[in-house]
């Protein structure tokens, strides 16, 4: 049963992974035709938001932290990424 949970989290992990990495290389790719500073803010608070998702899934596989630690590192990469694309918005 564990076995079958640890993977379904390491395949919603890559899901997540790849659906950030699509999002943040679609607004790199506005950005860099249009040249607007909210589509770099964009960029920038998508790629926090995907590190986020990232550093979790490694620091909760291959160190000694424990989850609660785990998440505060991944809500604090959120907390950044959202401020940063709430920036994005209001510019």
């Amino acid at each position: 049963m564990t076995d079958f949970w640890g993977l379904t989290l390491v395949g919603v992990r890559i899901l997540l992974l790849l659906l950030g990495l699509a999002t943040t290389a679609i607004s790199f790719r506005a950005y860099r035709r249009e040249g607007a500073g909210y589509l770099r803010d964009a960029t920038i608070g998508f790629g926090c938001i995907t590190v986020g998702v990232l550093l979790e899934g490694f620091l909760y596989q291959l160190t000694a932290l424990t989850l609660t630690q785990v998440h505060i590192v991944e809500s604090v990469a959120l907390a950044v990424g959202l401020g940063v694309l709430l920036r994005s918005f209001l510019s």
